[in-house]
């Protein structure tokens, strides 16, 4: 029997250590995938100087029967605005250079996010032959794609032979910008039942060195854009302590935002009720998960949101805004509850019916199991088998 390997394109994808965690859910993804294919081989390319920006390095590695590759190439940021097609030639020719010298064989691509890995994928699609499939994760960028009608978009969707929306009820958008919905299927991300699963809070916070006594509630999320709203749960925790002093809020991520943050957190007082963890790598993530009472995602857009089903995962429940992709998880006030975004009146009021509400757990894991990566992986899988014929 032929051997079947696949090629992903990300460009962004976790180290070895995953101390990067970029496109983190793209390797747990591949992790169920890796059991249909012989091999796969994953291309996240990477311009030179972005490591200095990442503060990272990137070294090929493999897992399993899956091996990473990391090609530096020639980009400029100006390219997005002057020379978009020169940007898409300079990275496939840094992975048609990595192809011929690693002698790779694939059957298929799939490329994560359309800009610029999608774009990508439909050049290396027809020079290889193969069939190109497409995951769009974004929100407001592929908002902003249909409604501006984005030539490099809308080329990379009209060549792709399927395209994955993690997001169903945005779907249709595509045919706004005449795109077949017949090649759209909508699949969310998903979590690794392996990893997110309950675990005693008292014992996980005597890991983490957390107070036991508190009523404790989480946000994970990269301080990078204003767009996650932290901003507003700062605001929010403000106007909770008043009624109640109890309460610890824990942010875990890292970014630029962090000290606009901190200046938020001493300007209202709040250094004994709001904690900045930073970053921590996604295997610790579960501790912290099940060390919390309340998951909250303050995000203003979000394409799906898969820290909030990983919280459902530990038996957490979750507070979080109408963003867009929170209403397709909670899809009951059994599992949480929806706030209206960037309103941190809003926010607050229902942190607190969330601290004080007795939630049934066995519910709220029922409801996470259909969002395991098993199961994603098999609708996944299904799209395979239909562009591979």
């Amino acid at each position: 029997m032929p051997e079947k390997n696949l090629l992903v394109i990300s460009n962004s994808f976790p180290n070895e250590d995953n101390t990067f965690v970029s496109g983190v859910f793209v390797k747990e993804q591949i992790k169920y995938l890796r059991h249909h294919f012989d091999n796969i081989y994953v291309v996240s390319p990477v311009a030179y100087g972005m490591e200095r920006l990442r503060k990272t390095r990137h070294f090929d590695y493999q897992f399993d029967n899956v091996q990473v590759f990391f090609p530096k190439y020639i980009n400029n940021p100006l390219f997005w605005h002057y020379g978009r097609s020169l940007w898409v030639d300079l990275e496939a020719r840094a992975i048609m250079s990595l192809i011929k010298k690693e002698d790779l064989q694939f059957d298929l691509i799939h490329a994560h996010f359309t800009w610029p890995s999608g774009a990508v994928a439909v050049k290396l699609k027809q020079n290889y032959s193969v069939p190109a499939v497409i995951t769009e994760h974004t929100s407001d960028t592929f908002m902003e794609a249909v409604e501006t009608e984005d030539r490099v978009f809308i080329n990379a969707w009209s060549k792709a032979d399927k395209i994955i929306r993690v997001k169903k009820s945005d779907t249709s958008a595509f045919g706004r910008v005449n795109i077949p919905l017949q090649n759209v299927i909508p699949i969310p991300n998903g979590y690794d039942s392996k990893k997110f699963h309950p675990v005693d809070t008292q014992k996980c916070r005597a890991v983490l060195n957390l107070p036991p006594d508190k009523k404790l509630i989480l946000n994970v999320g990269n301080l990078y854009d204003e767009v996650k709203g932290h901003e507003f749960l700062i605001e929010a925790i403000s106007k909770i302590v008043v009624k109640r002093e109890d309460l610890l809020c824990v942010i875990v991520g890292s970014g630029k935002l962090r000290s606009s943050l901190e200046r938020q957190i001493h300007s209202l007082g709040l250094e004994d009720h709001v904690v900045l963890a930073g970053g921590k790598p996604h295997d610790e993530i579960p501790l912290w998960m099940n060390a919390c009472d309340l998951f909250v995602l303050p995000s203003l857009s979000e394409s799906f949101g898969v820290v909030q089903v990983e919280a459902m995962a530990c038996g957490k429940p979750v507070v979080a805004t109408r963003n867009g992709g929170s209403e397709e998880v909670i899809t009951s006030d059994d599992y949480g509850l929806l706030v209206e975004p960037g309103d941190p009146d809003d926010l607050a009021e229902k942190i607190l019916v969330g601290l004080d509400r007795e939630w049934d757990q066995e519910k709220i894991l029922a409801h996470a199991e259909r969002f395991t990566w098993e199961n994603i992986a098999g609708d996944i899988m299904g799209v395979y088998t239909r562009v591979l014929g």
